[in-house]
């Protein structure tokens, strides 16, 4: 299969990625009687879901809980344009990018940060400025984040 090409889900994948997006420790039994399919059912669905790639299983934190109280929004512009794959590549190591997106329109990258305070908010822009192929950032720092989530995948049917 293609990396581009989406694996195939039907109406009860979907109902299990819905069930796991509410709850990841939600139970197979659990999720096996609300759909009412077997336990080997949910379980078979389940493990070629992490297979293809369609979900992995983690520990979605709280940023701010734990300790997280500057969220940023970088605008990075580079020149030449042929950089952009090359600078994206190294943005996406740092481990402050909870999202890294090429664009179109007024800059090439878009990248979302976590950090701990506004002193390593400056520290991190200024790390990500040395990259060859940065011309210029634009930060616009969230004061306040309203929603944090997975997209509803009801939104595809």
């Amino acid at each position: 299969m293609s990396t581009n090409t989406p694996p195939s889900l039907d109406e009860l994948d979907f109902g299990i990625l819905s069930f796991l997006q509410k709850d990841g420790r939600m139970s197979f039994t659990v999720i096996a009687k609300k759909l009412k399919v077997s336990i080997g059912t949910v379980r078979t669905r389940f493990n070629k879901l992490i297979e293809d790639g369609t979900i992995n299983i983690i520990g979605r934190v709280n940023p701010d809980k734990v300790g997280f109280r500057c969220y940023a929004h970088i605008a990075v512009y580079v020149r030449p344009a042929t950089f952009k794959e090359k600078v994206a590549q190294k943005i996406s190591t740092l481990s402050e990018v909870s999202f890294l997106a090429m664009t179109s329109g007024d800059y090439d990258l878009e990248v979302d940060v976590m950090c701990r305070d506004n002193e390593h908010l400056v520290d991190f822009v200024d790390e990500i400025s040395k990259i060859e192929g940065v011309n210029q950032t634009k930060t616009t720092i969230y004061f306040k984040v309203y929603k944090y989530a997975q997209p509803d995948l009801k939104l595809l049917k």
